[in-house]
């Protein structure tokens, strides 16, 4: 299970860093159209080197994004590769080409049952040491009580031979077992509150383990709504974004603003757009790590419902 949640999340880190990529070389294109806007305007006298100097800052800028992210893309095949059990460079060729980002369904983590954190090894693993814990203080308060044991034997002989030595014989001889247990001084009754001790501190570290899984399941939680409404902002962002730097080029080569302006709505729509590529992953690592938390699938509280 742990194995599979890494392997979805550096799959989802390498989509969100193509995307990213896909993105930082569009506004890398759209910069170095408004440059040469800016040089032609130089040329004409229109504009001084400072506006162009700016923009080639610009590009520059965008530019180095680049290698940055081509370089966690390579990470992240390698490393699936070897999550896999394959050499790093094995699926180069299989994920060279950009995907999207895997979006899982809006209603997927509605209600999910708390039964579902038995999943979780470290939440069995305190169930069964509680089971045991249990059964210990059992044994030692059994050891303390006295022991019945019926001897003599029963058969066509022994009735044979009770009948003839006398039945109360027979009878003292079945009902002589019974061993008391040794006086020791108060060892047993110490030894039955040494394992109920024991039994106290396993329902501790049993309640401990399902806080510890009850927080990291709202942790994952918080962040999955968190981050569907980061996306929502920012999608509604980049959109705008994109209008402003579009209208700002087109009234710059008109001479109609400033060109502050059009590096300002060229930021926006660059950190914007890469926002939303970040988010997209970010959201499908949630549910990878909400799956991790409750230790493996869940099937939600409609659903189980419904079905039943």
């Amino acid at each position: 299970m742990s194995i599979a949640a890494e392997v979805a999340l550096d799959y989802l880190s390498l989509r969100g860093a193509q995307a990213r990529l896909a993105i930082a070389i569009a506004n890398l294109a759209s910069q170095k159209e408004t440059l040469q806007i800016t040089q032609w305007r130089m040329q004409a006298g229109l504009v001084t080197s400072l506006e162009t100097e700016q923009a080639q800052a610009a590009v520059e800028q965008t530019g180095a994004l680049v290698p940055a992210l081509r370089t966690s893309i390579e990470q992240s095949r390698h490393a699936l590769a070897v999550l896999t059990g394959q050499p790093p460079a094995a699926l180069a060729a299989t994920l060279a080409n950009s995907g999207p980002v895997p979006k899982a369904p809006a209603d997927l983590a509605l209600a999910i049952p708390a039964e579902t954190l038995r999943q979780r090894a470290d939440v069995r693993a305190a169930e069964h040491k509680v089971a045991a814990a249990l059964a210990q203080v059992a044994q030692a308060d059994a050891a303390r009580k006295p022991n019945f044991k019926l001897g003599g034997t029963l058969g066509l002989s022994a009735l044979t031979l009770g009948s003839l030595t006398g039945g109360s014989s027979l009878v003292a001889s079945l009902l002589a077992g019974v061993a008391l247990p040794v006086f020791d001084g108060g060892a047993g009754l110490a030894q039955v509150r040494a394992q109920q001790a024991a039994l106290d501190q396993a329902r501790m570290a049993y309640q401990a383990a399902v806080l510890t899984a009850l927080r990291e399941v709202e942790d994952a939680l918080i962040a999955l709504r968190g981050d569907r409404e980061r996306l929502r902002y920012l999608e509604n962002a980049a959109v705008a974004a994109g209008n402003a730097s579009k209208l700002a080029r087109e009234r710059y080569g008109s001479g109609l603003v400033d060109f502050q302006v059009v590096l300002d709505t060229q930021r926006t729509q660059l950190s914007t757009q890469d926002g939303v590529a970040s988010a997209n992953a970010d959201l499908g690592a949630d549910n990878v790590r909400l799956y991790k938390a409750l230790g493996g699938g869940w099937v939600s509280g409609q659903d189980s419902e419904s079905r039943s």
